[in-house]
């Protein structure tokens, strides 16, 4: 069993997934509570104003040796700590977010497939090409976002609703391959 005689749970995977996590987050909206307003947004937006798209170190400090000067040390102890990430202007395009989401579930279903073509005869069970597939999406829709919380301080409770996401894609895509390989 080849990687390319696997297109259709490829495809169906990724429409499968496409669909849940519109559900997801269109109906489900638990992840709307992983987003807080700033205190004064007018004048966090006004402080902001004009900075070009791209992520941000506030206090900027690169160099761990300039943490011994004291006025960036004092930078530090005062605060605010902060990653920025700043976008275009405007109102966003959904379009190419949702091709890239969409190509991304792709991804995920190439994944798997290679996974289950390279592990498993033609003839294996339903629970094995589960098992494989739906191990491969939990850790490609999950692992990678351990160390947004370990190193920029995301909320531990959004990495964790990540992984209930994930959960529900690694059922759906091992469910997927399991059916259709």
């Amino acid at each position: 069993m080849g990687i390319t005689d696997l297109w259709l749970p490829i495809v169906v995977t990724a429409v499968v997934l496409f669909v849940a996590s519109s559900l997801i987050w269109t109906l489900l909206k638990y992840h709307n509570s992983d987003y807080s307003k700033t205190d004064d947004e007018e004048a966090v937006r006004a402080a902001l104003k004009g900075t070009q798209p791209g992520f941000y170190l506030l206090p900027y400090c690169l160099d761990p040796a300039e943490l011994k000067n004291p006025a960036m040390k004092q930078k530090y102890e005062d605060g605010p700590l902060a990653y920025i990430t700043v976008t275009r202007n405007g109102v966003p395009d959904m379009g190419p977010k949702l091709i890239g989401m969409f190509a991304f579930f792709l991804l995920i279903g190439v994944l798997c497939a290679y996974v289950v073509s390279r592990t498993l005869e033609p003839d294996a069970s339903y629970l094995s090409v589960f098992r494989v597939a739906g191990t491969v999406a939990f850790i490609a829709n999950s692992v990678a976002l351990v160390p947004e919380s370990i190193w920029f301080e995301r909320p531990w409770s959004m990495t964790i609703k990540n992984f209930v996401d994930a959960f529900i894609y690694s059922l759906l895509a091992g469910g997927v391959f399991g059916w259709l390989v």
